[in-house]
């Protein structure tokens, strides 16, 4: 996936997070259904890894490596990082 791919990819999990969001928060349902939750939640760990794979190409490419050989690590530990 090269960087224009993956800011697509980011840009349609943003799109649909605020459909989710959009629609999960209308009246009388403040807080969303369980299954609204649960992929907003999903979504929100897929966008963590693919911000994190975006960071990586681009510092493998400022140090003058191939950006292509970034991988994408495992949700379990980029949802694991410190803010």
């Amino acid at each position: 996936m090269d960087e224009q791919d993956l800011l697509e990819r980011i840009q349609a999990l943003v799109e649909e997070e605020h459909r989710l969001r959009d629609t999960s928060t209308g009246e009388g349902n403040p807080s969303g259904s369980d299954d609204s939750r649960a992929r907003l939640a999903h979504l929100e760990a897929q966008l963590d890894q693919c911000w994190d794979l975006l960071r990586q190409r681009r510092a493998k490419k400022d140090a003058g490596e191939n950006p292509n050989e970034a991988e994408a690590r495992p949700i379990s530990e980029v949802e694991g990082y410190r803010q």
